[in-house]
């Protein structure tokens, strides 16, 4: 708004000094902080309805139909067989192709919220908690972001183990579906709803980025040729997924959301419930984060080095082959062990 003067946004330096600060802070007041304590200040203000529940479980199960029904009509026999993929890409695309749009529509959705309607939390991150009331009511088309995106990750932690194709990090991206349902859950019991809509803004433009460079690595090998233009775009949306990644999830979240969970939170609400909870869940999301840029470096590493563009999360063929190779030494070892065994027996 107009004559509103906004915080600048801090330095890392800055962060970690003033959040530490904080924290301890926080920490040495809370003298009355146990079991007992947490399970007081729950009941007093989490709010959440059986309907909301209701359609937090519908949802989910209706986002499995509708990816299944998409998969089965649209993605793997119409268009995977009209490509004329390659029997492995074929397999994976309908993956990458269900969630481009789903993340498509919901990162659209979160900045119309941010950059289009009255809130500024974006440019004003500390506004998320003015006004802040235990059991204050949602705003509708916020709510409406919740249930999509939390019932999307409900659905998820089921996709990714039953669904999607097992990767190296699999078992990582099942803990990171979970943290971040806890967080959509429990941002909406506690009315934490704005820094919520932030936190999802800023993870979701990735997502976007990953399966549309995906999608482009399998369509530049399809039919038996090369298509430079999938090649091409398939390392342009590397290039820009390795940069927003860093600078969305890197940068603006924790000095956006993090500097106003550790600090601007205490000094709009200064017994905030949960303090440590919420801002432990996200901290666990930037360790997170920053587990897998390191997967981006190597990816980095290997365009730098000319080789090609794929996910380095998949499991390779040179680590099946070595698995094969082991697999079989250690049957030439047993079957040597048990001739030296035969051999002393008569001998």
């Amino acid at each position: 708004a107009a004559g509103v003067s906004l915080e600048p946004m801090p330095g890392y330096l800055e962060l970690i000094i003033k959040a530490s600060s904080s924290m301890f802070s926080a920490w040495r007041d809370c003298s009355a902080c146990g079991l007992e304590f947490s399970k007081r200040t729950l009941l007093d203000n989490a709010y959440i309805t059986w309907i909301e529940i209701f359609l937090f479980f519908f949802c989910a199960f209706l986002w499995t139909q509708v990816r299944r029904g998409l998969t089965e009509s649209l993605f793997q026999v119409p268009l995977a067989q009209r490509w004329r993929l390659l029997p492995k890409d074929a397999a994976k695309m309908p993956e990458s192709a269900w969630k481009l749009v789903f993340y498509t529509m919901s990162w659209s959705y979160s900045s119309y919220l941010l950059f289009f309607s009255t809130y500024s939390f974006f440019h004003d991150p500390p506004s998320v908690f003015y006004n802040w009331k235990s059991g204050m009511s949602v705003p509708l088309d916020i709510a409406i972001a919740y249930l999509i995106q939390g019932s999307f990750y409900g659905h998820s932690i089921y996709a990714t183990v039953y669904m999607d194709a097992w990767r190296k990090d699999s078992a990582v991206m099942v803990v990171h579906h979970i943290i971040t349902l806890a967080l959509i859950c429990f941002s909406y019991a506690f009315r934490y709803h704005n820094i919520g809509i932030l936190v999802l803004f800023l993870h979701d433009i990735n997502d976007i980025q990953l399966e549309f460079t995906k999608l482009n690595v399998y369509l530049k090998t399809r039919g038996g040729g090369y298509y430079l233009f999938n090649d091409i775009l398939s390392n342009m949306g590397s290039v820009s997924f390795s940069i927003t990644w860093f600078w969305f999830r890197l940068y603006w979240f924790p000095l956006k959301v993090l500097y106003a969970t550790c600090v601007s939170s205490l000094q709009s609400v200064p017994n905030i419930p949960f303090y440590f909870f919420f801002n432990a869940l996200l901290l666990a999301l930037l360790l997170m984060n920053i587990y897998w840029f390191l997967f981006i470096v190597i990816f980095v590493v290997k365009v730098l080095k000319m080789k090609e563009v794929n996910d380095v999360r998949e499991y390779e063929e040179e680590d099946k082959a070595a698995a094969e190779a082991l697999r079989h030494a250690q049957d030439d070892n047993r079957d040597a062990d048990d001739a030296g065994h035969h051999n002393s027996a008569h001998g």
